[in-house]
């Protein structure tokens, strides 16, 4: 029997045995590598992994040469159409309209996508995360391109998205107390509205207490600031105090950029990780992407208690920027977990780049090497959540299955699995997909969505929001002059 035989969308009934040549196996001890076993799922749960079961299986599916994984986390994935890769070559923030100017901020900040394109990107991202063989994710989106934050009425929309198409989720809408204006070329300067940030809080906290537990236990909530330079101390404390209180996690981006590292010391005289420390705001609960730019003392501060970094190292690598370094949090006993934070959320280039970034960081070769991102893509995330049942394959835990082909004709010769998987291929080659025993994608289709239309779709909605680059950009410019192409236009006259 193949995986063909199975419905996609649908959670087989009976248990359901996928031998394999090789399995990421889960024992005490963390991650083994199981060389042709088998594991057998039964309705969300995994009830074998080893040497052949020897119960009674309803249907059994060799897989052949492929590697079983536990499903990925992304602790810090994309939920909109990324527009990072527009300004990586094209000028500082303030000019190239991630950062409002003063006359866009005078004539009234307004949504520049319609409700129907936020939720149609909502469903879009998480297809593909599927398609990434990730399995579990905390969205995240751009304010940049918002009235002010995110709304319950898109996560009301993102929630029936994630059930529909069987993806695991943490949702929780983005707010915030400020934000950052372009008062004149280069000048950069927060501007807050606590009230409406504790508003945003409000709305966050009722969305979390309506929608945690949807979907058999898929959907799940989070609080999410949206930036710490955007927030006030009374939102942060309010925030951990929440998050206590309903049991979520928080995910909060700091020590990300200098932009930021130079406001929170203008408004606070110190870091952002010590700023919160400073009022009792850091604990287990809090997610803190992206610690590149970290202080020691910073550091101290994230293993004393027991803070999660995400990291992201593509987003970075693409402007040369880098974690220093995985190892260096490692020896800290720093907790990791992995995020993919753009488009497309390829996990497993991110934890090529993660490795390639790490050494070129000072990193030895055995002190970040394929395995150790592995187990933060997995494991991590899962500890960062709070949740045993995830990230590892073994009796008990969710049936949060990706199948990596490692027969592509693409990626050869084959090493040891781990190290090819990693460094020698993409997210391309995701097979399968199982999440909560569900089949939720198969070679590149996920029921629910026509990915190629939905591609067409995303293209036209981001052309449009591209058009309206000029109304948010500090002079007004045309899009041609914000984001001039790569190589000039070819003319006719240019032949001789």
């Amino acid at each position: 029997m193949t995986l063909s035989a199975l419905t996609l969308g649908k959670r087989p009934s009976g248990r359901t045995a996928l031998s394999a040549r090789w399995i990421v196996a889960h024992q005490a001890a963390g991650h083994r590598l199981l060389e042709n076993g088998e594991v057998v799922i039964e309705a969300d749960r995994i009830v074998h992994v080893g040497p052949r079961f020897e119960g009674e299986v309803a249907r059994r599916i060799d897989l052949g040469e492929v590697l079983i994984s536990p499903g990925l986390i992304d602790l810090d994935a994309l939920s909109d159409l990324d527009t990072t890769t527009l300004g990586v070559d094209c000028g500082p923030a303030w000019a190239k309209g991630r950062v409002w100017p003063e006359s866009y901020v005078a004539r009234g900040p307004y949504e520049m996508y319609t409700p129907e394109e936020l939720a149609f990107q909502k469903q879009f991202s998480f297809a593909q995360l599927l398609c990434n063989g990730i399995t579990s994710a905390l969205p995240i989106a751009s304010l940049f391109y918002r009235e002010w934050g995110e709304t319950v009425a898109e996560f009301e929309a993102a929630a029936e998205a994630a059930g529909a198409l069987g993806l695991r989720v943490w949702v929780g809408t983005a707010y915030r107390a400020g934000g950052m204006v372009c008062t004149a070329p280069g000048v950069l300067e927060p501007r807050f509205d606590e009230g409406r940030g504790l508003s945003g809080l409000a709305d966050a906290i009722a969305f979390v207490e309506a929608q945690a537990g949807r979907f058999g236990g898929l959907v799940q909530g989070m609080l999410a600031p949206d930036r710490v330079e955007t927030c006030t101390e009374a939102l942060v404390r309010r925030t951990m105090d929440a998050a206590r209180d309903l049991g979520v996690p928080v995910r909060l981006h700091m020590a990300q950029g200098r932009m930021e590292r130079d406001t929170v010391q203008a408004l606070h005289g110190t870091t952002a990780p010590q700023w919160l420390a400073g009022f009792g705001a850091l604990n287990d609960r809090l997610i803190a992407p992206h610690a590149v730019h970290t202080t020691e003392a910073d550091l101290a501060l994230y293993a004393d208690h027991g803070v999660t970094v995400a990291h992201c190292p593509l987003v970075f690598a693409r402007t040369g920027d880098m974690l220093r370094s995985f190892a260096g949090l490692r020896r800290r006993g720093i907790r990791i977990g992995m995020g993919t934070d753009t488009a497309p959320p390829d996990m497993v280039l991110n934890m090529a780049v993660a490795v390639m970034m790490a050494r070129a960081a000072g990193d030895g070769l055995t002190e970040t090497a394929p395995e150790h991102v592995f187990d933060a893509a997995t494991i991590g995330g899962a500890e960062a959540l709070h949740r045993p049942d995830l990230g590892r394959l073994r009796p008990g835990a969710k049936a949060d299955i990706a199948v990596f082909d490692m027969a592509d004709a693409l990626m050869a010769p084959r090493v040891d699995p781990i190290r090819t998987l990693i460094l020698g291929a993409t997210g391309r080659v995701t097979r399968a997909v199982f999440v909560d025993g569900r089949l939720s994608m198969r070679d590149g289709q996920v029921a629910g969505i026509d990915m190629a239309e939905a591609r067409r779709r995303a293209q036209a909605q981001f052309d449009g929001l591209v058009s309206r680059y000029p109304d948010r950009t500090w002079g007004h410019p045309p899009v041609a002059a914000i984001f001039p192409p790569a190589y000039p236009a070819w003319t006719r006259e240019g032949d001789g």
